[in-house]
């Protein structure tokens, strides 16, 4: 009996959410405005319109909300801006996780190149990169490609608030079990329910 409890006791417990995004995580890994004009004056890349990104991604969400009022009711506008701007949202922390383990890559090489107990990348031939210097370069675009995505993210999150009314923020749906049912999760609920 007392193991019959410990089962109904397990399965009484709240099934944990599956976390989506936030506009916060991905400013924690994408390079923000200032990083991201060093980064692309340091290796010679084009400075990114942070602004127009940004301004036109918003202009782009609003006027597409604009032409779906008439089609769609405000719950049904809500749920499709959550999802619209929710694909931004994942799209820029995906390159921003990306970046970081560029980034990684390209610390570790540039240690390994400076070690005086490699010569691997030592004496190559002229006018060929080592592949520190490769990964270095690599991690830079990788850095103004997850900035720029952070940038229409932010203009996506904008049109949403502009449009809705209200502060966006990602879906979370339960955590899904593998195989399970939907009548056996009543099922299982409902035993614990009974003890």
């Amino acid at each position: 009996m007392a193991k019959g409890a410990a089962v109904s006791s397990q399965t009484a417990r709240a099934t944990p959410l599956r976390k989506s995004a936030n506009l916060d995580m991905v400013r924690l890994c994408c390079p923000d405005a200032g990083q991201a004009t060093v980064i692309s004056e340091s290796f010679g890349l084009t400075v990114v319109d942070c602004d127009g990104i940004r301004d036109l991604h918003e202009k782009l969400i609003v006027e597409a909300a604009d032409a779906l009022t008439e089609s769609l009711g405000e719950r049904a506008m809500q749920f499709h801006l959550q999802r619209t701007v929710g694909a931004y949202v994942g799209s820029a922390h995906g390159a921003g996780q990306f970046y970081s383990r560029a980034v990684t890559e390209a610390r570790d090489a540039t240690a390994k190149a400076a070690s005086d107990a490699r010569d691997q990348d030592r004496d190559r031939n002229v006018g060929f990169d080592g592949a520190a210097q490769r990964k270095r370069e690599f991690a830079a675009d990788m850095a103004i490609q997850s900035h720029a995505l952070l940038m229409a993210a932010e203009g996506a999150v904008t049109a949403y608030e502009r449009v809705v009314g209200e502060r966006w923020k990602p879906f979370e749906r339960l955590a899904e079990k593998p195989g399970q049912s939907v009548d056996r999760k009543v099922a299982e609920l409902q035993m614990a329910a009974l003890g």
